[in-house]
């Protein structure tokens, strides 16, 4: 990949209000709460643990010149057929008038490589089967595994 315009870092207490608005975008795209936001007690815990160094949840942003344009949230998890860590690329998103301009790609380029860093043995990540535009990313970079979630509310 060429080098972008823009820096992909880590997350940092100072990008809170940016962070919002993204991630605000982020459920809105899924259509989650009420098409705006989650819950604002999630939205507080999932920011609290991107900076708790027990929790297994990491942050990295997209950054031009102090403005983000994306975030990639990912974490490790011990796996049943790996030794090392599987790193699980849990969101991902770009702002709207940032798409088609690489950051996405780099985003998941950092996280690979955080990932190799750990020993994790792969990353991997879920879109919803409506997200054709980002599956014309992954579909370049990564491999269908031709695994169904299936999941049951609790």
């Amino acid at each position: 990949m060429s080098d972008p315009a823009f820096l992909v870092r880590p997350i940092a207490p100072a990008d809170l209000d940016q962070w919002r608005v993204l991630w605000d975008g982020y459920n809105a795209f899924y259509g989650r709460a009420g098409a705006t936001t989650l819950p604002a007690e999630i939205t507080r815990e999932t920011w609290r643990r991107l900076f708790d160094a027990d929790e297994p949840v990491h942050a990295l942003v997209a950054d031009d010149g102090g403005q983000l344009l994306g975030f990639a949230h990912y974490l490790f998890h011990r796996s049943t057929i790996t030794i090392g860590p599987s790193c699980y690329l849990q969101d991902l998103f770009t702002g709207e008038a940032a798409r088609g301009k690489g950051v996405g790609g780099a985003l998941i380029e950092e996280v690979w490589h955080r990932a190799k860093l750990v020993g994790a043995a792969r990353v991997y990540w879920q879109t919803h089967e409506t997200n054709a535009n980002a599956m014309k990313l992954y579909d370049k970079v990564a491999e269908r595994s031709g695994f169904i979630v299936y999941r049951k509310p609790l």
